[in-house]
């Protein structure tokens, strides 16, 4: 292994030798304490320190890195605090989750470090929105991101590899190519010679460096990132290195050949680079253990201190308070005048008027520039607010919501436009288990919107016409808000926009042009979390949201000698339980309408509080219409039957008859 110090002075290499050595003293005494069993678990690095080392030094101190679990080295290199970082992974409240998650499993601002997930690939896409947030307010940044080997098979990886093109983002994607995902070797996870053969594919750079020789790391980073600073555009990096040791401590390495690991063990990143150091009179041998003894005296009464830390004290307050940011709905002064309009109006209303508010607003979506989207709501934006803010993406949910993610890590509001509601199933990981669970594990808000054109009536199909709002509203960390009406879509879409939390804002393709109504001209919030009572009765409550209150409100029409409260939800995470409970406890009957299959539809958790809650106010079962628990067929026909709103007639005299 050659060691080029090109003009390092001598100061300079030990500095860089102490910033390698702290890692592995570290990893070393872990190891003690776990086969002492006072810790739990550890993914070690051992072996692999030079690249999170020397890749951490090149980057510029406020320029972010997102690292994986053997990246300790990126961590003590950006002065972490050891004993936040042994807070962190024995779950004590000292740690960065509140011993909500483990590991490298949290991130920090003021180090410009976003921690990982344990779905290998998100954080790619994130490094994405993170750049592009440089790029858009002219910051002369890079920004870097790791993976593995195992990594680079994830959709994930090409999805944020091909964003970065088209953009022309300026991300370093660093592969570490330790030889093994857990127990699978390289030759059953890839054909390709070298990684960085993949980079061709997508029009980009790529280039092949010694993991373990921390000169190579450091200068090579440190020339590609000076150069993407002026000439924004990605670059692939892969790192050859070994995993010594197993994924996990627990796992063990009988999988690999012995020799093998011999092999590497001969290569070892500190070993080698101690001896060129000794061989060039810069390190003295006996320098070696005083230096590991100097580090230990600052880990030794860490460990002590963070061990005697009292276990958290579960407090129901703090954790339900925790999944999302703080948020009240902005003051504001309702227009005099209004206008009537169209739904997709409204939409676009609110859409323009956000964009003009927040000019760290960005749109994105497939088609959504010069096109205007498929619906045409975002038609002509690009004349008003640029082609920066208003971006086309390639066909890839799941990397398009993880740089929106990036985005507002980054100080901007992202808002994304799923071609059709459907769509967004290929983006599902980036939703539930990233943007929906950091404010809960880190305290980071994620401020983005995902726009979702749903639901039938227009013989779209399996595919094109889904009401799934229920895949969202169980999961805690996202808001799920389904206007019904003109006003309420440009009043929530507003509302959705300016909170700091991610918002999944669904919006009924059948009233785009079929429904209109009177909406303010001004700004307009409508409170996320609030039903409105849409028509008073006393014989009995109809809950419904989105199209199907359009239902309730047709069969009052046809029945206009009838005296039926209906409540328009809005909202449905979190929803307005008070004023249905209070309805039904002044009506005695309810009747729970919604345009999704029956089982497991979000009208079954209404159901379930109401029976809680109202049970001995009721004069009849709690009772439910909704679609039938098949796929959303195409013909009209089978479409009119598949509704909830075909059973509605018969739903409503068995209720009122009971």
């Amino acid at each position: 292994m050659i060691f080029d110090r090109k003009k390092l002075d001598d100061n300079a290499l030990i500095a860089i030798y102490k910033k390698l050595l702290y890692p592995r003293v570290i990893e070393e005494k872990m190891l003690v304490l776990l086969r002492q069993g006072r810790i739990g678990k550890w993914f070690s690095g051992i072996g692999q320190e030079a690249i999170a080392v020397g890749a951490t030094l090149a980057m510029q101190p406020d320029e972010y890195i997102l690292p994986m679990h053997r990246n300790l080295g990126v961590f003590t290199t950006r002065n972490v605090p050891f004993s936040r970082l042994l807070g962190q992974w024995q779950g004590k409240a000292s740690g960065y989750t509140k011993g909500r998650d483990r590991s490298f499993h949290f991130g920090s601002q003021e180090h410009k470090i976003i921690g990982m997930i344990s779905h290998l690939g998100p954080q790619m896409a994130l490094a994405d929105g993170i750049a592009l947030a440089d790029v858009l307010s002219g910051q002369k940044k890079a920004t870097l991101v790791f993976t593995g080997e195992g990594g680079t098979s994830e959709g994930d990886f090409h999805e944020a590899l091909n964003i970065a093109a088209v953009w022309n983002l300026p991300v370093i994607f660093l592969v570490e190519n330790n030889g093994y995902a857990l127990s699978t070797p390289t030759n059953e996870q890839y054909r390709a010679k070298k990684l960085i053969d993949k980079a061709l594919g997508y029009g980009i750079e790529g280039r092949q460096l010694n993991g373990n020789n921390i000169l190579e790391v450091y200068y090579a980073i440190s020339e590609i990132a000076a150069n993407i600073r002026q000439r924004p555009r990605p670059v692939l990096v892969e790192c050859m290195t070994f995993r010594i040791r197993g994924h996990e401590e627990a796992s063990g390495t009988k999988y690999v050949p012995p020799e093998l690991i011999s092999e590497w063990q001969d290569r070892d990143p500190i070993a080698k680079f101690e001896n060129f150091l000794i061989a060039e009179e810069i390190l003295r041998p006996e320098w070696i253990p005083y230096l590991r003894n100097e580090f230990l005296k600052e880990i030794d009464p860490a460990i002590d201190k963070v061990m005697l830390e009292k276990d958290i004290r579960p407090n129901l307050f703090t954790e339900i308070n925790d999944v999302y940011k703080p948020f009240a709905r902005p003051s504001f002064k309702l227009s005099p005048t209004s206008k009537v309009i169209r739904y997709i109006d409204a939409i676009r209303e609110g859409l323009m008027q956000a964009m003009t508010k927040h000019e760290k607003l960005v749109i994105m979506g497939q088609d959504i520039a010069e096109y205007g989207g498929v619906f045409k709501v975002t038609e002509n934006f690009i004349d008003l607010f640029g082609k920066e803010r208003v971006r086309n993406t390639p066909l890839c949910e799941s990397g398009v919501i993880g740089a929106a993610m990036g985005l507002s890590l980054n100080g901007y509001k992202a808002l994304v436009e799923m071609q059709f509601a459907d769509f967004v199933s290929s983006g599902f990981t980036q939703l539930v288990n990233n943007l929906a669970k950091t404010h809960y594990r880190w305290g980071q808000n994620v401020d983005v919107v995902i726009r979702m054109p749903t639901g039938a009536g227009t013989a779209g199909g399996p595919f094109h016409s889904q009401s799934n709002e229920a895949w969202f509203t169980k999961t805690p960390g996202l808001k799920v808000v389904y206007p019904a009406f003109p006003a309420d879509a440009k009043g929530l879409l507003m509302s959705a926009i300016a909170d700091p939390n991610p918002v999944m804002y669904f919006e009924h393709k059948y009233l785009y042009r079929n429904l209109t109504g009177e909406v303010p001209d001004g700004e307009l919030y409508i409170e996320i979390g609030k039903a409105r009572v849409v028509k008073k009765g006393t014989q009995a409550t109809i809950v419904a949201y989105g199209y199907a209150v359009h239902w309730a409100l047709e069969y009052l029409a046809s029945h206009p000698d009838k005296s039926i409260e209906v409540i328009d939800l809005r909202s449905l995470q979190p929803w307005d339980s008070q004023t249905v409970i209070a309805s039904v406890k002044k009506t005695g009957r309810v009747m729970v309408v919604h345009e999704d299959t029956l089982t497991g539809g979000f009208g079954a958790e209404v159901a379930a509080v109401i029976a809680e809650n109202c049970f001995k106010d009721l004069e009849a079962p709690v009772m439910r219409c909704a679609s039938l628990d098949t796929p959303v067929p195409m013909d009209k026909g089978l479409e009119n039957q598949f509704l909830g709103k075909a059973r509605l007639e018969k739903a409503m005299e068995k209720l009122l008859n009971y």
